[in-house]
């Protein structure tokens, strides 16, 4: 159970404990001392620390409110205050806690192979989970790798083909050499990721938490007031302490505070679960500010697996051998042509890859670089041309359309004639080609501040970088390194819905702000121009607390997604 349920509960217990007694005309006093403490122990250290950082924190506002009423003889409305404050920390904790449990669902399975070591094989029978990544090396089987790459239909798997720790195996035995340690797998880090997201602050909530902290200053300098300004005009002792304390509990901000961060945290959760990895709660803000979004092109509208529909074999040849070493699409498109085609490719030395240019390496005494084109060039002096060809992604059309209102943008090194091709097809009329990747970031940066960019998360790393918000497609592994939010699915429709579900969360900070105001507006003026009772005013402000929690959840479902 929960440190904050458990003690809630001992609060709670105690407290209507001592309310029977009290009834019965007994010594109620030991229950509700031992209700003050259960409930008020964890909030009153918190409080005391904050307090010794000079941070006047909201939970010792409240305790200090028990305490108070307790002096003047009111022990059930002070304990009354530490159940519902105890109850609704409760809460509080269960929503972070759900949230984070729904973000770890993406990844949840059995326990990994964590001893496992680089270099091991590892044995997967039929039905087991996948304990490493690794390179299957013997047997033929299928996986089922949705929770990394969010394929509906499992995989099949052969020697060769690489796997995934977390992903269980179908009907086939299959051997696997592992081949990067457990803290480094795929599965590990998303983990770390969105415990990171977790982590993470929104912009607006640290600006509540800096305003939180002169505004605690103001309301105990107020509750002051109301209680030593009418003393020193006679009033009486009792009421007075107690309309006192009542406003210090209204006023108090702590549904202010919780506004903002449980409509992100369940939006992260809630895109997690489609396949969408947000890193932060700042990314989730901005994503739902963004006013223009680009795209890159290979990998990205398309499919990035380009091939070879033309080349002179000679040509293929010698630019198979220096793209040998080269990790681009088009490199491995080229080498698979020449395999394909039986050519004998030659070994190379000295290979070197310019981003944005291509690649250079010695072949048979002789300086051959494949350029942009690609344009072969041997000893400088240019031999011919490959023509290759990348297909569409089958849903790029429909997500560019859902993306209309945010003018669409095509950044690509391609040539222009390339370029347009796949604009016209998906819908795009703003084309910007032959670009280099300076050239992409200069072009997010004369888009405006609120560019979100989406590509391979490769080669477009510095224009995710300058981008308002990077959002990477497909190559989970690198993606998860250069953008700050990665479609874990090749499902490029996924952007525009985890763009509508980051709306609808500022919206809905947005509206639990104002929900938090007016109640504390409410209870603060009823208790200042009329006779709050101490009890209704700490149902109303721990009930607007607990509420604009509860309504951040509401992200959780899976109809917010859709």
């Amino acid at each position: 159970m929960i440190s904050e349920v458990r003690w809630a509960v001992v609060a709670t217990v105690c407290f209507l404990a001592g309310l029977g007694v009290d009834l019965l005309g007994g010594p109620a006093w030991p229950l509700y001392l031992a209700c003050y403490l259960a409930g008020g122990w964890a909030p009153l250290l918190d409080g005391l620390r904050a307090l010794r950082e000079k941070t006047l924190d909201v939970d010792l506002l409240m305790v200090v409110a028990a305490i108070g009423a307790a002096a003047i003889g009111q022990v059930f409305d002070g304990g009354l205050l530490i159940v519902i404050f105890a109850t609704s920390g409760a809460l509080e904790a269960v929503a972070t806690r759900r949230t984070a449990n729904s973000v770890r669902d993406l990844v949840s399975g059995d326990e990994l192979a964590s001893s496992a070591e680089v270099g091991d094989v590892l044995l997967v029978r039929p039905g087991e989970r996948i304990g490493a990544d690794g390179e299957v090396v013997e047997g033929t089987s299928e996986v089922d790798q949705a929770s990394i790459t969010g394929e509906p239909l499992p995989v099949p798997k052969t020697a060769g083909d690489e796997v995934f720790a977390g992903t269980l195996n179908g009907t086939g035995a299959l051997r696997v050499r592992v081949t990067r340690a457990a803290q480094d797998t795929v599965i590990a880090r998303i983990v770390s990721m969105v415990e990171e997201a977790s982590a993470t602050k929104a912009r607006t909530q640290l600006f509540i938490e800096k305003v939180e902290q002169w505004y605690s200053v103001g309301v105990v300098a107020a509750t002051l007031a109301l209680f030593f300004v009418p003393l020193a005009f006679g009033a009486a002792l009792q009421p007075t302490l107690l309309r006192a304390m009542t406003f210090m509990i209204v006023a108090s901000p702590c549904a202010v505070v919780l506004a903002t961060m449980p409509p992100l945290l369940s939006a992260i959760a809630n895109a997690g679960r489609h396949g969408v990895l947000v890193k932060s709660a700042v990314v989730m803000e901005r994503l739902g500010t963004a006013t223009r979004v680009a795209f890159d092109k290979t990998g990205t509208l398309t499919e990035g697996a380009p091939r070879v529909v033309e080349a002179d074999d000679e040509v293929l040849r010698l630019a198979a051998a220096a793209e040998y070493g080269s990790e681009h699409p088009l490199g491995r498109a080229i080498v698979a042509a020449a395999r394909e085609r039986g050519l004998e490719v030659p070994a190379a030395q000295g290979f070197a890859a310019i981003p944005g240019v291509g690649v250079r390496a010695e072949v048979e005494g002789r300086q051959v670089r494949v350029g942009r084109g690609p344009t072969v060039y041997v000893d400088d002096v240019e031999v011919g041309r490959i023509v290759l060809t990348d297909r569409l992604r089958e849903d790029a059309p429909a997500a560019v359309a859902a993306l209309a209102e945010f003018e669409p943008v095509l950044l690509t090194g391609d040539g222009e004639e390339a370029a347009h091709k796949i604009a016209a097809e998906v819908g795009i009329a703003d084309v910007r080609a032959e670009l280099f990747p300076q050239d992409k970031v200069t072009a997010v940066r004369e888009l405006g501040e609120r560019v979100l960019l989406v590509g391979d998360g490769i080669n477009d790393a510095p224009a995710l970088a300058a981008a308002h918000v990077g959002v990477a497609v497909g190559r989970v592994d690198l993606a998860l390194e250069t953008a700050d939010a990665v479609v874990v699915r090749d499902e490029l429709t996924a952007i525009p819905a985890v763009i509508r579900l980051a709306r609808r969360a500022r919206r809905m900070v947005s509206a639990n702000l104002v929900l938090a105001a007016a109640c504390i507006a409410g209870l603060v003026l009823w208790d200042l121009l009329g006779d709050l009772p101490l009890p209704l005013g700490v149902a109303g402000h721990e009930g607007s607390t607990a509420l604009v929690a509860l309504n951040g959840l509401r992200l959780l479902r899976k109809s917010a997604w859709r």
